[in-house]
């Protein structure tokens, strides 16, 4: 999980502070580094930096890097370690110079194969990461290959497996693309004459943008400085059903649970409106009374209030989160993930004092963030933690741009629910229901759910 922008002016030269707001917005989807890259018709410029982004892009960095067109990313490490060299967009230098740049949000499955491919023809890698992968194969059957950019892209998606939303810059003109089955979101918005692109609806929005659309899978945007238009991948529904007739997609559910702001709309579905109808489902499988319902904030906010209004019982706020330590799930090891957790979570005192409590999480990836909360909640004087989870066990790693570690690191995979429960000190604990969790979207069937049944849409290997 990154996040990715793309911006064309065509009424100046600051396409750059444009990304920048983009993904200033969608900061929440990677704090590991960011980069901007912009266009200036004949080469391009880019800064890349670890970090956040307001600390990457001063004023004097963001005007660094100004031009027509510039793409820009957050990352969240997936592939390839947490150092600069990995850090995107990507720069592809040509005998031509620094013309291209990409950026993209995903995984691909067959990664070694296809980058072996490339090596055995001259290509070399400057890192070990997905969005380098696709830009130097787009590169190189451009270059080398005599072939349009929209040809090459085509060829990329019916060669490279996996899960990509990319922007890519090529000398004046902006490319946006986004794989068969549409696994992470991506959006696109018109500003008056301008194009902007990005995976959040909630990026769109502080764009003010008076268009907006989801990016189709399979669909290729290609803006020029003289206008836009917009290519599938064919002309036929890309990946048919059983009976021929509408394209199989297979957008993640855990966007819904966890990734996406609540104010973004993901899939054709409001995120906040998914997350309040999982809290009342599993409102449904309680029939005790408690006389709290508290999140563990931010992304189990919307779950424990749907919880709270389907069972009549007081929603608050007792644990207080700073915003300052980033996503724990999203931490590159597990040291840092404990220090995290101590850092960003703290109870409000005297409010846990004789409580009966339950407490709302989004999901139980390792468990050892959770214990270390329902210990602290239990410390801070409650006297019972009921722990509900709006999603079923993770028991499956996912190979489509989520970090979930070795089937091994999961607890699912090692302790039943009891012994969980057990483990993490909680009275109780309950999953959210794989069926459950189905119907609390419009179109289950466009969604992929194998972090929890292990059905994956696409070979791992």
């Amino acid at each position: 999980m990154c996040g990715i922008a793309g911006y064309f002016s065509r009424n100046g030269s600051w396409a750059s502070a444009q990304v920048m707001l983009a993904l200033y917005a969608q900061q929440h989807r990677g704090q590991e580094s960011c980069g901007i890259a912009s266009t200036r018709g004949t080469h391009l410029v880019a800064h890349k930096a670890m970090g956040y982004v307001k600390e990457a892009f001063p004023e004097e960095k963001l005007k660094a890097v100004s031009g027509t067109a510039s793409i820009g990313h957050v990352r969240y490490p997936t592939r390839g370690s947490s150092a600069l060299e990995n850090t995107q967009p990507y720069i592809i230098e040509t005998l031509s110079g620094p013309i291209y740049a990409i950026a993209s949000n995903g995984d691909i499955v067959n990664y070694d194969e296809i980058a072996d491919e490339l090596r055995v023809k001259g290509v070399h890698f400057a890192s070990n990461n997905d969005g380098e992968l696709l830009g130097r194969f787009i590169v190189y059957y451009h270059e080398r290959e005599g072939m349009e950019i929209t040809d090459a892209i085509r060829l990329l998606m019916k060669r490279i497996k996996g899960a990509y939303s990319a922007v890519f810059l090529a000398k004046e003109n902006l490319y946006a693309f986004r794989d068969l089955m549409g696994f992470r979101p991506m959006m696109l918005g018109k500003v008056g004459d301008d194009i902007a692109i990005t995976s959040e609806s909630c990026a769109i929005d502080i764009l003010r943008a008076d268009e907006t659309r989801e990016v189709n899978p399979g669909e290729i945007i290609v803006v020029t400085p003289k206008n836009e238009y917009f290519l599938q991948y064919n002309d036929k529904p890309l990946l048919a059903d059983a009976n021929g007739k509408h394209q199989v997609r297979r957008h993640c559910i855990f966007e819904m649970i966890y990734f996406a702001r609540p104010d973004s709309c993901q899939f054709d579905e409001y995120v906040y409106g998914v997350r309040n109808r999982i809290g009342a489902r599993l409102a449904s499988y309680d029939d005790f009374e408690a006389d709290v319902v508290v999140p563990v904030p931010d992304s189990a906010n919307f779950i424990a209030l749907g919880y709270a209004n389907a069972k009549r019982i007081p929603f608050d706020m007792g644990l207080i989160r700073n915003h300052y330590v980033g996503r724990t799930f999203i931490k590159p090891d597990q040291y840092v993930r404990d220090e995290s957790v101590r850092q960003k979570f703290n109870p409000l005192r005297d409010f846990f004092a004789g409580k009966r409590v339950v407490v709302i999480d989004d999901s139980i990836v390792r468990g050892t963030t959770i214990r270390k909360l329902v210990r602290m909640i239990k410390g801070a004087g409650a006297t019972e933690v009921h722990l509900r989870i709006g999603s079923p066990p993770v028991k499956y790693s996912c190979y489509y741009g989520i970090d979930t570690p070795t089937r091994e690191e999961l607890i699912a995979n090692r302790m039943d629910d009891d012994e969980i429960c057990e483990y993490i000190c909680a009275d109780s604990l309950k999953y959210l229901d794989r069926a459950d969790l189905a119907s609390c979207v419009a179109r289950p069937e466009d969604f992929c759910f194998a972090c929890f049944d292990g059905n994956y849409p696409l070979p791992k290997d």
